[in-house]
């Protein structure tokens, strides 16, 4: 007898059902495949593709997956909900992942609860665990699961033979799953073929992604089409609830390829919240092809990131009125490298209420060294986040707010004396600097969080000068905390799913062209030093 060790994750998340790449209907079902891309999914391109109208996964002979491999939907983590798909298998097995879960470290792999199907005549209808306690039920059983993880049977409503006679060989079946509390039911082509309640307060989930399997083995082929989403309010009654936008402003091309590549990282930053799951969805908006957003989009926004060059040619300083007045609705705000140094005065001010510090020319400075951020504090924005080290142009002795009033330090670390070797000048050095750090050798922090009386959210890191910085996992996974965190999110337990950063994703999206000396190898074993844990 054969399980799965992986089944697909249907599709990665709803948590609350967003509105990109989906059909809302009047009865409360979102389709959530258009039947001409793979919009909002995300599996191994060599496996899934579209194909008549239905995402099909494909394995042969002369290419097998190694180890389960899934497509997931990346449009948000279902609570409670029913979904409807069709499904069509010629060899092998599959099956319908929910509330469900991404193994660390492993891309496109999935675990969770699994609604199975398969081309023989066993397991179709079961509820399977993958990597999450096995077989939950098998065909014609309803089950509780205790506390001691395992499930027990407690009715035998039908026969697993007789549910077989209706289900079509290599041709076209309708999968029905609800999920409502802790009970989960599996039907096929209206037929009731399994029942589990889940009372493991341990283990069980109550949310999750949604993905759909293809399955290491022999080659096989399988086809879905007709995907639909009804999410339901704690009540069972229909409820789609609107995600979070966040808006990331990319500044004007700056410092030459490998260094402020705003475009760059926000492209990667927005693409990893959009498939985090979770419910916010991010959009890029080029200032430099665009120019300022519109009063609409802007009011769209729940937070606004500008990741861009600053000082007195800052974006935000010639809109402070209006951003200013987004802020006092509660808008969230996030500054990151350069985007952290303004002026002065009103602009200062700004800043020190929206995000709680600011870079201030003859204050603070802007040395390259090694910052080791050995102990992070308890904060949303640090959630997953492990301890790490990077070499970057760490800006350090910020402006805070008068007696860090309403701000929480989140990355702190004493410079070394050498990052004051410079002279004096606007971002190289002053007195009271030097007092600080090598007289009274008062750590420093350079990245800080701040929520604001009204509730509204900021969030300012120094770091990002360096763009393959953003292939650490820890950092990366704290900026995109702190994104999810300022437009209004709570941050899961581990944090936002910090994806898997390759040397590709980060060549994608440059202002300037790839030069032609550029070492890839030595920026993958930076990388894979980085990430080796």
């Amino acid at each position: 007898m054969r399980f799965r060790m992986g089944w697909m994750a249907l599709l990665a998340a709803i948590a609350t059902l967003g509105t990109i790449g989906t059909t809302h209907a009047q009865d409360g079902w979102t389709s959530i495949f258009d039947g001409k891309t793979l919009d909002k999914w995300d599996g191994n391109p060599e496996f899934w593709r579209v194909e008549d109208g239905t995402i099909t996964g494909e394995t042969t002979e002369a290419k097998k997956t190694n180890g389960n491999t899934f497509i997931i939907w990346r449009g948000g983590e279902p609570a409670d909900f029913e979904l409807k798909a069709e499904y069509k298998i010629v060899n092998g097995n599959s099956g319908i992942q929910y509330r469900s879960f991404e193994v660390p470290d492993a891309k496109w792999v999935i675990g969770g609860y699994q609604a199975d199907f398969e081309a023989g005549d066993q397991f179709s209808g079961i509820n399977y665990g993958e990597r999450f306690r096995s077989v939950l039920a098998f065909r014609g059983e309803k089950t509780i699961i205790g506390d001691d993880h395992k499930p027990k049977v407690v009715e035998k409503f039908g026969d697993s033979k007789e549910i077989q006679t209706k289900i079509k060989k290599e041709d076209w079946n309708e999968y029905h799953i609800i999920a409502k509390g802790f009970t989960f039911e599996h039907r096929i082509n209206g037929v009731l073929t399994s029942v589990v309640i889940d009372e493991d307060k341990a283990e069980r989930r109550a949310k999750g992604l949604l993905a759909l399997q293809l399955h290491a083995g022999p080659a096989m082929k399988v086809q879905f089409r007709n995907i639909k989403l009804k999410q339901l309010k704690s009540d069972g009654t229909t409820g789609i609830s609107p995600k979070k936008k966040a808006l990331l402003l990319a500044g004007n091309p700056s410092h030459g390829f490998g260094a402020h590549d705003h475009l760059s990282g926000c492209t990667l930053l927005a693409k990893l919240l959009n498939q985090s799951g979770l419910p916010i969805e991010a959009e890029v908006h080029s200032l430099k092809t665009d120019g300022w957003p519109s009063p609409e989009k802007l009011a769209s926004a729940n937070t606004i990131v500008i990741y861009s060059d600053g000082g007195t040619g800052h974006p935000f300083n010639a809109h402070l009125d209006e951003l200013a007045s987004l802020a006092d609705k509660g808008v969230g705000i996030v500054c990151i490298h350069y985007g952290v140094e303004t002026t002065a005065g009103k602009s200062g001010d700004s800043f020190l209420n929206w995000i709680g510090g600011f870079f201030e020319p003859h204050w603070s400075v802007n040395p390259h060294w090694v910052a080791n951020y050995t102990k992070l504090p308890v904060h949303q924005t640090t959630r997953g986040v492990k301890p790490f080290s990077t070499n970057d142009e760490w800006y350090y002795h910020m402006r805070f707010r008068e007696k860090m009033d309403g701000v929480t330090a989140i990355l702190t670390d004493l410079p070394p004396a050498e990052s004051l070797s410079r002279a004096d000048g606007p971002h190289s050095g002053n007195p009271e600097v030097r007092k600080a750090v090598l007289e009274r050798k008062e750590p420093q922090h350079m990245a800080w969080a701040r929520e604001r009386p009204d509730g509204g959210r900021g969030f300012g890191t120094s770091g990002g000068h360096v763009h393959w910085n953003w292939g650490n996992n820890q950092f990366r996974k704290l900026v995109l905390n702190a994104i999810v965190w300022t437009a209004g999110l709570d941050v899961p337990a581990d944090g936002v799913p910090a994806g898997y950063v390759t040397v590709e994703d980060l060549l994608q999206n440059h202002d300037e062209p790839i030069p032609a000396d550029f070492n890839k190898a030595a920026i993958q074993a930076m990388l894979d030093q980085w990430n080796k844990n």
